[in-house]
C-alpha cells in the first residue's frame, strides 16, 4: 500500500485490529479507514482500541455495505479495500456480490487495490474482472497465507470485463 498520501481504505473483517493497527500506524496522517465487522464483541472491542481517532470508523455491519458507506461520508471510492474474511465459506452467490461490489468500490488509479490474506488462494478464481493481480504465498504467516492483491486497473485504465491477462510476483505463484 502506499501511505505518502492520504489514502481511503476499508478493512472487511479486522477481527480484534492487528491488521489494522499496522495500516493506521503507518498511514497518512489525513488518511481514513472504515472497519466491517459482523462480531458485536469485536466490534466493541475495536472501538475501544481506537477510540479517539477520528480517522477511524468502526461498523458492526456486512462488508456489502461499503458503497452506502463511502457516500455516507463523502466518498465515492477506496483507494485500498484489505479483506482477511473467510470468502471459502460464503455463499457462492454473496462472495459473487461482495466481490463486485468491491471492485464497484476501488477508484479508477493504477494503485488502487484489493488485498486479501487467504489460507487457500481459492478466490483467485472468483475475482476474473479484475484485470491484473499480484500473489504471494507467506511462510512466515502461522498459518501460512496467500496474500493476493487484485488491481482495478490493467496498464493504467480500468477494465469492466477482466478479460485481460493477470501478473504475478515472478516466484510461478498465481
Amino acid at each position: 500500500m502506499d501511505f505518502s498520501q492520504p489514502r481511503i481504505i476499508a478493512e472487511y473483517g479486522p477481527g480484534e485490529g492487528c491488521h489494522t493497527r499496522e495500516i493506521v500506524r503507518r498511514m497518512h496522517p489525513d488518511s481514513q479507514v472504515i472497519l466491517f465487522e459482523l462480531d458485536p464483541e469485536l466490534t466493541q472491542h475495536l472501538e475501544d482500541q481506537f477510540r479517539g481517532d477520528s480517522r477511524i470508523t468502526v461498523l458492526n455491519s456486512d462488508a456489502g455495505r461499503l458503497c452506502e458507506e463511502l457516500t455516507k461520508r463523502g466518498h465515492t471510492h477506496c483507494d485500498y479495500i484489505v479483506s482477511g474474511i473467510p470468502f471459502s465459506i460464503l455463499d457462492p452467490d454473496k462472495k459473487r456480490d461482495l466481490l463486485h461490489r468491491t471492485y464497484d468500490s476501488l477508484a479508477p488509479h493504477d494503485h488502487s487495490a484489493f488485498i486479501i490474506y487467504q489460507v487457500t488462494n481459492e478466490l483467485v478464481g472468483h475475482c476474473r474482472h479484475f484485470p491484473r493481480r499480484e500473489s504471494e504465498y507467506c511462510l512466515q504467516n502461522i498459518p501460512p497465507m496467500f496474500v493476493t492483491k487484485f488491481y482495478k486497473t490493467a496498464n493504467g485504465h480500468a477494465h469492466a470485463n477482466g478479460t485481460n491477462g493477470h501478473s504475478h510476483n515472478g516466484n510461478g505463484r498465481h
